[in-house]
């Protein structure tokens, strides 16, 4: 089996699921759950997190020196707001078990990338 990160991308102009009024926040950090249990029951789930709401940092390389610089930059339309690790037989499954996950439902993305095992 294939290991396959899925990064949830949202819109930036789509609010955090934390500002959320309480109610809603607590049914759709219920349904990630659920969603990750499912895996976790199925020997699928490696891992995954949600990511903080701050912007990050960027690391580019400056003349052999590393750069940080605030980040996501205002101008991306789009935010990563968390990932899963799951395993695969290949992309077609990969993909397949993406389109389950409630990140799909609420208008938002899903990026299904292999990890090269090293």
């Amino acid at each position: 089996m294939a290991s396959f990160l899925l990064l949830l991308h949202r819109p930036t102009e789509r609010a955090s699921p934390a500002t959320a009024d309480p109610e809603s926040f607590t049914r759709i950090t219920r349904e990630y759950m659920d969603w990750a249990d499912r895996m976790r029951n199925e020997g699928r789930l490696k891992g995954g997190n949600r990511l903080t709401d701050d912007a990050g940092k960027i690391m580019r390389g400056n003349g052999g020196k590393p750069a940080t610089t605030d980040g996501p930059y205002p101008e991306s339309k789009e935010i990563i707001g968390g990932y899963f690790m799951l395993t695969a037989a290949d992309y077609a499954e990969a993909c397949r078990i993406a389109s389950t996950c409630p990140h799909i439902k609420y208008g938002s993305s899903i990026e299904v990338r292999q990890v090269m095992e090293l």
